[in-house]
């Protein structure tokens, strides 16, 4: 009965690792480290229970609309962006609140998950604008003339659809670490490194993690109007809806998930990764992460959007109708830019005029 060859990989340089009778340690011919026997088998049977990554969620469906709880609801869709807005009847939506277009009634909403939860606005329009102005203030390379005449074109209260995200990852880390001393005499310098291999093992607990589930509006915006407060979440009820849009989401659980398992993954290594301190580097090696008790919920978080325009061009901020954060781009100066590039690059060049003036007084006279 044939075996298996078992072969074990140097950690410092990823050779073949053989058995040195003559030292009875494990060394590799081609860096030349040595390691003990007991060492070495910990090591790889360390790499070897990694197995593979579990990154799945549970796909309990949320509940569906009460029977009539649609009746007085409505959608709009936007020509330009295909964006499509729930509102009630009541609501006179006139532009879309991503791309300032005209809109379109639809028809009667129907279908579509009910959200589980709803943050109530908690700011006005009033605060919004007065966030838009002072976004305004101190910007230096702004065009005077957006500054003066800038006016908001449409503002719109928005419920923005997010998959809310809730799990446990157990992980496993295996990181590379090195501790480098340097001492040198009258002849030479020398450079000792050491190598390490560090585990790290546990839990960490996530909770309400948002992904943004509409396509209209940029996550990079969406991600900066964070944090919300999910503890003030309250359960859905169309009631919260009254005077405002809700954006009709278009980006499945499914979808989602890649940027959730994304934000889990990043944020565990990140916070095993500082546990590992006292070294010269740190690199990590292999990992394992497996979600236990992974579930979503589907809510609604209040924005405040706004467009102007300038230049035939569309600029859309966002406001956190729960907190205040706001968030935008703005035009630039070109002219203001290339004033303040030369001015810094006068300031550099004036700078380094200074320092060979210094070297010269200082240095006896002699510039070569």
């Amino acid at each position: 009965m044939a075996g298996n060859l078992l072969e074990y990989q140097c950690p410092c340089c990823g050779g073949k690792v053989e058995f040195e009778s003559s030292i009875q340690k494990m060394k590799c011919p081609y860096c030349d480290t040595e390691f003990d026997v007991a060492n070495m088998r910990h090591y790889d049977e360390t790499l070897k229970e990694n197995s593979p990554e579990k990154l799945e969620w549970d796909r309990t469906q949320n509940n569906g609309w009460q029977q009539g709880e649609t009746d007085n609801m409505a959608v709009y869709v936007c020509n330009t962006c295909s964006g499509q807005i729930i509102c009630d009847k009541t609501t006179a939506a006139t532009h879309c609140p991503y791309c300032g277009n005209p809109v379109i009634m639809m028809g009667q909403f129907s279908g579509d998950l009910r959200p589980d939860y709803v943050i109530p606005f908690k700011l006005d329009k009033y605060a919004a604008v007065a966030a838009f102005k002072s976004h305004l203030k101190g910007k230096t390379l702004l065009p005077k003339a957006f500054k003066t005449n800038a006016h908001i074109e449409e503002i719109k209260g928005v419920y923005v659809p997010f998959w809310i995200f809730n799990s446990e990852a157990d992980a496993n880390f295996t990181f590379k670490a090195t501790k480098v001393r340097t001492w040198s005499d009258s002849k030479y310098i020398y450079t000792d490194t050491s190598y390490y291999s560090v585990v790290r093992r546990g839990t960490l607990a996530f909770e309400n993690i948002p992904v943004d589930s509409s396509s209209k509006i940029d996550n990079d915006i969406t991600e900066s109007l964070e944090p919300f407060d999910i503890s003030q979440a309250v359960d859905f009820q169309t009631a919260y809806l009254s005077g405002y849009l809700a954006d009709r989401y278009d980006v499945t659980e499914d979808q989602s998930v890649v940027r959730a398992n994304q934000r889990v993954c990043n944020t565990t290594e990140k916070e095993f990764s500082a546990t590992v301190t006292g070294y010269t580097t740190v690199r990590t090696e292999s990992k394992n992460i497996r979600l236990n008790n992974a579930k979503a919920k589907y809510a609604l978080f209040p924005v405040w959007i706004m467009t102007t325009k300038w230049n035939n061009q569309i600029y859309l901020f966002a406001m956190n109708g729960q907190t205040g954060k706001f968030v935008g781009n703005l035009p630039m100066d070109t002219g203001a830019f290339l004033k303040w590039m030369f001015g810094l690059a006068g300031a550099v060049a004036a700078a380094g005029v200074l320092l060979m003036w210094l070297f010269w007084l200082f240095g006896g006279g002699n510039l070569l």
